[in-house]
């Protein structure tokens, strides 16, 4: 104590180094105690094989969740994604197929269920509408174009009038 009596400046260096030893241990325990929720999920299903972990992996990527619709069910946190998820892995762990547990769940939820929905009667729209419009688009812009290059807003009398004024000019 007798020296930072000395230097009041040594007790705000000292404060100083002490927090900086502390905001790094707990920034190097945050990355640790986070990192272990990113691979939870994995290890959460325990698979027979590296194949099947990959089968889960690729299954639950192309099927949507139902709750965001805009992400996979690998990737959604609703607790529907959680269910389907433990549904998908119950189903392979029963030695089900890919496309068996794809048919039960578009059985049991709709084409809606898959990232990219399979060419049938019901969605037939959804895969030709983007061509379809093109097709009209262009078609519509070409008759517009020939239509107006086909008129012009002068008669034959004013083009006449005016080829005539311009070689009188000359």
């Amino acid at each position: 104590m007798a020296g930072l009596e000395r230097d009041p400046g040594a007790l705000g260096q000292t404060i100083t180094g002490r927090m900086k030893q502390i905001t790094g241990i707990l920034f190097i325990f945050l990355v640790f105690f986070l990192n272990a929720f990113v691979y939870a999920e994995d290890q959460r299903f325990p698979f027979k094989d590296p194949e099947q972990a990959e089968q889960f992996r690729k299954l639950t990527k192309e099927l949507r969740c139902l709750v965001c619709q805009n992400q996979s069910l690998a990737d959604s946190d609703a607790p529907l994604a959680h269910d389907l998820r433990k549904k998908v892995f119950l189903m392979m762990k029963e030695g089900k197929t890919s496309d068996e547990i794809i048919q039960e769940l578009v059985a049991r939820y709709g084409e809606f269920v898959l990232y990219r929905p399979r060419l049938s009667k019901q969605t037939w729209l959804l895969w030709f509408a983007p061509v379809i419009v093109f097709i009209i688009g262009v078609f519509v812009i070409t008759y517009l174009v020939r239509r107006r290059s086909g008129t012009s807003d002068i008669g034959e009398r004013e083009l006449e009038t005016a080829h005539k004024l311009l070689e009188e000019e000359e």
